[in-house]
């Protein structure tokens, strides 16, 4: 046994080193499976935003389009069946129909408030006896096919509503879901169709120029 004493510290530093290295992969292995998984999740996850904001993009497209349509679309301005009926009843008409679009579409609102005839709107400016006009502001919550389909209905609707601003966001714990503020103004005739054509003619209120969406 003698002879192999020498061989002690050789064997026992090749035992070290073993366990050494036993030690290591079972500290390394289990972290570089890890550091794998999310690269992998991460390079998942960047492929998904990248599809969310490409759908982002053609929602956007779209709703530049149909606002440039509504732009240039001639529109009546929505006028009341009775006379005498109060700008409160011609704002809650058009409102109400808003409200109907919104939920028919399945979108949710968070907020919404309204201010009634904006010094800057050219109606309110040159006709502000003939015409009632409101903003209403709105957040809300949707995904990007329900969103679509509600600019779409407010392009279809037989009267003319302007669209002041949109702008849309995905909600950051699920970006299938847009958090948008949209801003709508609402237009009415005072008075109806016949009775106003002659109150602007009495009045000489010259036709203001629908502002630019």
């Amino acid at each position: 046994m003698e002879k192999y004493r020498r061989y002690y510290g050789v064997i026992a530093l090749v035992v070290a080193i073993a366990v050494l290295i036993l030690g290591s992969y079972k500290i390394i292995f289990p972290k570089v499976n890890e550091l794998t998984t999310l690269t992998s999740n991460i390079t998942k996850k960047e492929k998904e935003l990248k599809d969310l904001e490409s759908k982002l993009n053609i929602v956007k497209n779209k709703i530049k389009k149909i606002k440039d349509s509504i732009t240039g679309s001639q529109k009546k301005i929505y006028y009341p069946v009775e006379s005498d009926l109060g700008n409160d009843t011609l704002f809650f008409t058009l409102y109400n129909d808003v409200i109907e679009m919104v939920h028919a579409n399945s979108v949710k609102i968070k907020s919404i408030d309204y201010a009634s005839n904006p010094e800057s709107d050219e109606f309110v400016r040159f006709g502000k006896d003939v015409y009632f006009v409101c903003d209403v502001n709105m957040e809300i919550v949707s995904n990007y096919i329900n969103l679509g389909k509600l600019i779409q209905d407010i392009y279809q609707y037989p009267y003319y509503i302007r669209i002041n601003g949109l702008s849309v966001r995905p909600y950051e714990k699920d970006k299938r879901i847009l958090l948008s503020s949209l801003s709508l103004r609402l237009y009415a005739h005072t008075a109806p169709e016949e009775q106003s054509s002659t109150v602007e003619e009495e009045t000489s209120v010259p036709a203001p120029k629908v502002p630019a969406g």
